[in-house]
């Protein structure tokens, strides 16, 4: 089992930054990929950013050129640099990991506990 371990939410003023962590403990296969979604309340799951194989970056156009998604995979962590933070990025983070423990298996996808960002004045 997969344990994704998140931190570095909070509240932060409209303008203001807030760094996101979240770590993968253990030992695996691989790591295809982690990645950020967000969810608000009363609105759907939805995509933040990715990185894949630990290069290839994805974000979604809510958050392009404000987010900056990076990886170190000696320690299996993702973090998300979040800047000119704006009341509608107020949501729960939840951290995704594509995990291969295996060589036998795919990839599954593991999800954190989710931290709280609130953005307001």
């Amino acid at each position: 089992q997969v344990q994704l371990v998140e931190s570095g939410g909070g509240l932060v003023q409209p303008g203001g930054s807030l760094r996101l962590s979240c770590a993968a403990p253990g030992t695996f296969f691989s790591i295809n990929a982690m990645g950020w979604y967000r969810q608000a309340p009363g609105k759907e799951r939805e995509f933040v950013a990715d990185i894949i194989s630990g290069e290839s970056t994805n974000y979604g156009g809510s958050v392009r050129d404000r987010f900056t998604i990076s990886r170190d995979n000696a320690k299996n962590t993702v973090y998300l640099q979040m800047n000119s933070l704006k009341p509608e990025d107020t949501a729960v983070y939840y951290c995704n990991a594509k995990v291969r423990a295996n060589p036998i298996f795919g990839a599954a996808d593991y999800w954190g506990q989710g931290t709280q960002v609130t953005v307001s004045s």
